[in-house]
C-alpha cells in the first residue's frame, strides 16, 4: 500500500515525463470534456469535495489515474491509492483500519483510489464491499475492462461509472504543448522545433492515448542531443526520422478476453447487419490484423446469415457455410479472400429477422405452459383406436397445390402470429403466399388482441418519483409545449442545457432528466420564483441540482459559459426586437449547439368572436359585428411590442444574431380554458393600454355599446369553460462550427 503515487513530495527529476506533466488541477486536465468540462456533474462534484463512489473506465492512457491525481490534490479528505496489480487483501485491510482511524479521531474521512481494480478477483472485491457500504471510504477505481462484466455488481450498483474517451488530435497536442512550455516539469527551458510533420507523426501514432505520447516525446527529446540534460536554453531539433524511431507502430488495440474484442465484433457484425461493406470489411481486417481466430469470425457470420440475412435470402448460410469449409481447405493467409468473399456477401444481401419470431414463440412456451396438442395432430401410430388420436387430420398432399387449411395450433393459442414475412429478397416472394393461407387457417378463429407492455425502473427511483410530482399538474398547454420541445431533441446524457425562461420550472425538471452526467441553468424572472424553484430543488442532491438565477442571459451568464442546448418557452413573446435578445444566446451557444424556443405568438392568439362561433355561442348580430371589428383593428394595426411582429420577424431576429439552419414551425395548442366574468371585464372595459380591446372598444363606440357587448359576452363565456386555441412557434436554429 503507498500514497507516494499521488505525493507531491516525490523527487520528479527522474521521473518519466508522462508522470512530470500529470495534471495538478482541472485547469491542467486536458480532455474529457463530457465529464469534466465546464457545468459537467463530475466537475462540479470535484469542486465542491463531494465525492460518491466513481469507477472510471476507458483505455489507456486517457486519463483515469491524472483524474485521480487531480482529485486527491483538491480534496480535502484523505487520499490513499491501491494498485490491484501489486496489492491484495491484507493491503487493503491495512487501508481500512487506517480510514478507520482517521475517522474515529478526525472526523475525516477516506478517498479510496484503486487502479486497475478489475484485476482483484471477486473475493477481494468483496472485501472491499463493506467498508464502502458503511461510508468508511469513497472508492475511486480505474479500469480499462468494462466494469459491468469486471468489477462486483454491487460496486457498481453503488458508484457513478464514469467513461473516458480516447484523446483526441487537438488535446494531443495540447498536452504535447504543454510538455514543451512547462519549465519544471517539461522541456521549458529549451529551444525545441520539430521538423514540419514530426510532432503530428507522434500524435497520430499514439492514437489517442497520452502517455505513449508523452513516453514518445520524451525519447525524441532527451535522445536527440549528444547528452542529456544540454545547457538551458540549448538548440534542439526533432526531425521525422527521430519521430519515427522514437514512437513505434501502435499496436492495434485488442484483447481476445476484454471489451475490445467483444466491442469490435460487434461492430463487425452491425455493420453487415445495416448493410455497410466498407465498414463490415474494415472491422474484418481489424480483427484479422490483431490475430482473432478466424474459426470465430465464421461462427458470428454463420449466426448472421441467419439472424440479420434470414429468408430474405436462404442461400446466405449455405455461402457462408461454402466459405468456412474452403477456408479451412486453403488456411491463411488466402484465407482472408473467403473471409472478404462471406462478409461481403452478408453486407450485400437483403435482410430479414423474422425468424426472431422463434423467440416469439419460445416466449409463448414459457408463458402458457404446455399445451395440449391437437387430437388430430396426433401421432395416431401408437394409440388411434383407444383414444382416436390422428383423427380428422388432412393430409396436405392429396389436395391441390399440396396444402389445405386446418388448425395446426394448439385451440389456445389460435390467431397467433409468430412469423412475419419481410418485403425483402425472396421473402418479399412469399409474403402474398403466407398471408393468404394464414388467413384462411385464421377465418375460424377469434380475433385476440395482444398488448405490449414495456416497464423501465430508473437507477435512481427517489430522484425520479420527485420530478414526477413537480411536473405533475401543469396546464396542458404546459405540457404540450414541453413533450414537443423534448420530441425534437436528443442531448447526450453529459450536455449541457440552458433554460432562459424557467420561471415555471417544466422544462428545467424534464433537462435534468434528460442529461444526468451534464448540467442544468435556469434563469428566472423574479425572486418570489427563484425562492419556489430553489425550495423544490433543494430536495435534490446538491450537484445534482440545477444552477438556477435570477435575471436576463447577459446579466447571469459568463462569458465562457457555453451550453450544448438553450431551450426556452416565451423568451422574446413580449418583445418586437429579436436580436437584441437572441444575441446573447448565440454566445452562450457552443459551437454546434442547438437553440429551440418556443414562442407564443400574440397575433394568432385565439380571437373572442371565433369562441362564440367554435361554442355555439350567439349574441345580438350587432354586438357581433362590433367584436369582429374591434378585434380586426386590434390585429391588423401591428402596433405595441406584443402584436408587432410575426413568425417571420423572429426567424429574421435569429439571423441577425448569427445563428445558422434555422426553422420554423406553427402549431396550434388546444387547452381547456375556464373563463371568468371578470377576464372579460378586464379585456373590453380596461382602456388604459393603448393597444388592447378595451381601448379600441371604449375609444370607437358608445359607452351603453361597450357595456352591453361586454354584458353579452359575460353571460354567454363568463363562468364557462371554452376549447382555447393558442399559436405556438418552434424556434430551431444552430451555432455553426465556425
Amino acid at each position: 500500500m503507498s500514497d507516494d503515487l499521488f505525493s507531491s513530495h516525490t523527487d520528479q527529476r527522474n521521473q518519466p515525463l508522462a508522470y512530470r506533466m500529470s495534471p495538478r488541477s482541472l485547469d491542467e486536465y486536458i480532455g474529457q470534456n463530457h465529464i469534466v468540462g465546464p457545468g459537467r456533474l463530475l466537475r462540479r462534484v470535484i469542486q465542491a469535495d463531494r465525492l460518491s463512489s466513481l469507477i472510471f473506465y476507458g483505455p489507456p492512457g486517457t486519463g483515469k489515474t491524472a483524474l485521480a491525481k487531480v482529485i486527491a490534490r483538491t480534496s480535502k479528505s484523505a487520499f490513499t491509492a491501491l494498485n490491484a496489480v501489486l496489492t491484495g487483501v491484507k493491503d487493503l485491510r491495512e487501508a481500512i483500519k487506517t480510514a478507520r482511524e482517521k475517522r474515529d479521531l478526525y472526523g475525516k474521512r477516506t478517498i479510496l483510489f484503486i487502479d486497475e481494480v478489475h484485476r482483484w478477483n471477486k473475493a477481494q472485491q468483496d472485501a472491499l464491499l463493506p467498508w464502502v457500504e458503511n461510508g468508511t471510504v469513497v472508492l475511486i477505481g480505474a479500469t480499462t475492462q468494462n466494469p459491468y462484466f469486471e468489477v462486483n455488481s454491487a460496486l457498481v450498483s453503488r458508484s457513478r461509472i464514469f467513461q473516458l474517451k480516447p484523446l483526441k488530435a487537438e488535446d494531443l497536442h495540447k498536452i504535447a504543448q504543454q510538455a514543451l512550455q512547462d519549465h519544471e516539469r517539461g522541456y521549458g527551458s529549451y529551444n525545441i522545433e520539430f521538423e514540419e510533420g514530426a510532432l503530428e507523426h507522434l500524435v497520430q501514432i499514439a492514437d489517442g492515448d497520452a502517455r505513449s505520447l508523452l513516453n514518445a516525446l520524451e525519447l525524441a527529446i532527451e535522445t536527440t542531443p549528444d547528452s542529456f540534460p544540454p545547457p538551458s536554453g540549448e538548440y534542439i531539433y526533432i526531425s521525422m526520422d527521430a519521430a519515427e524511431q522514437s514512437i513505434q507502430k501502435k499496436a492495434v488495440l485488442y484483447d481476445k478476453e476484454g471489451d475490445y474484442h467483444f466491442d469490435i465484433i460487434s461492430a463487425f457484425i452491425k455493420s453487415l447487419r445495416g448493410s455497410d461493406p466498407d465498414a463490415a470489411l474494415y472491422w474484418l481486417s481489424r480483427m484479422v490484423h490483431a490475430g482473432e481466430d478466424p474459426h470465430f469470425i465464421f461462427r458470428r457470420m454463420l449466426i448472421s446469415a441467419s439472424e440479420d440475412v434470414g429468408m430474405a435470402d436462404p442461400y446466405a448460410l449455405g455461402v457462408v457455410e461454402a466459405s468456412a469449409a474452403t477456408f479451412d481447405r486453403v488456411g491463411m493467409p488466402e484465407g482472408r479472400y473467403h473471409l472478404a468473399h462471406a462478409a461481403l456477401y452478408l453486407a450485400t444481401a437483403p435482410k430479414s429477422n423474422s425468424a426472431l419470431g422463434f423467440f416469439d414463440a419460445l416466449s409463448e412456451v414459457k408463458r402458457e405452459g404446455t399445451q395440449d396438442v391437437p387430437n388430430h395432430l396426433k401421432d395416431a401410430n401408437r394409440d388411434a383406436k383407444s383414444f382416436g388420436h390422428g383423427e380428422g387430420y388432412l393430409y396436405p398432399h392429396a389436395y391441390r397445390d399440396h396444402w389445405v387449411a386446418q388448425q395446426y395450433l394448439p385451440t389456445s393459442l389460435q390467431g397467433k402470429i409468430f412469423y412475419r414475412p419481410s418485403d425483402q429478397g425472396y421473402e418479399q416472394s412469399i409474403q402474398l403466399q403466407v398471408a393468404r393461407q394464414r388467413e384462411a387457417q385464421l377465418s375460424a378463429s377469434l380475433t385476440q388482441e395482444h398488448t405490449e407492455v414495456l416497464s423501465y425502473s430508473p437507477p435512481d427511483q427517489g430522484r425520479e418519483q420527485w420530478l414526477n410530482r413537480v411536473v405533475a399538474n401543469r396546464s396542458a398547454t404546459l405540457e404540450a409545449v414541453r413533450a414537443a420541445i423534448f420530441s425534437r431533441i436528443k442531448p447526450a446524457r453529459h450536455d449541457r442545457i440552458c433554460v432562459v425562461t424557467a420561471d415555471d420550472g417544466i422544462i428545467v425538471w424534464e433537462a435534468l432528466r434528460s442529461v444526468p452526467e451534464g448540467g442544468v441553468t435556469g434563469l428566472v424572472s423574479n425572486p418570489a420564483k427563484l425562492e419556489l424553484l430553489q425550495h423544490y430543488a433543494a430536495q435534490l442532491e446538491q450537484v445534482e441540482q440545477p444552477y438556477l438565477y435570477q435575471g436576463t442571459a447577459e446579466e447571469c451568464l459568463e462569458p465562457n459559459q457555453q451550453f450544448e442546448f438553450i431551450l426556452g418557452r416565451n423568451y422574446t413573446s413580449r418583445r418586437k426586437d429579436k436580436t437584441s435578445l437572441l444575441q446573447p444566446l448565440f454566445r452562450s451557444l457552443s459551437p454546434g449547439g442547438t437553440l429551440l424556443l418556443a414562442e407564443a405568438v400574440p397575433l394568432r392568439a385565439q380571437r373572442l368572436s371565433d369562441l362564440l362561433s367554435h361554442s355555439g355561442k350567439k349574441i345580438d348580430p350587432e354586438l357581433q359585428r362590433v367584436l369582429m371589428e374591434i378585434e380586426d383593428q386590434l390585429y391588423s394595426s401591428r402596433q405595441g411590442e406584443l402584436l408587432a411582429w410575426d413568425i417571420p420577424d423572429l426567424k429574421a431576429g435569429a439571423e441577425a444574431a448569427g445563428f445558422d439552419n434555422i426553422t420554423t414551425e406553427a402549431e396550434e395548442i388546444q387547452e381547456q380554458r375556464y373563463i371568468r366574468k371578470a377576464d372579460i371585464q378586464r379585456w373590453l372595459a380596461d382602456s388604459s393600454s393603448p393597444d388592447t380591446l378595451g381601448s379600441y372598444l371604449q375609444q370607437n363606440y358608445p359607452a351603453d355599446t361597450a357595456a352591453r357587448l361586454i354584458a353579452a359576452l359575460q353571460h354567454e363565456l363568463g363562468e364557462h369553460t371554452v376549447e382555447w386555441r393558442s399559436t405556438v412557434c418552434f424556434l430551431q436554429a444552430q451555432r455553426s462550427f465556425t
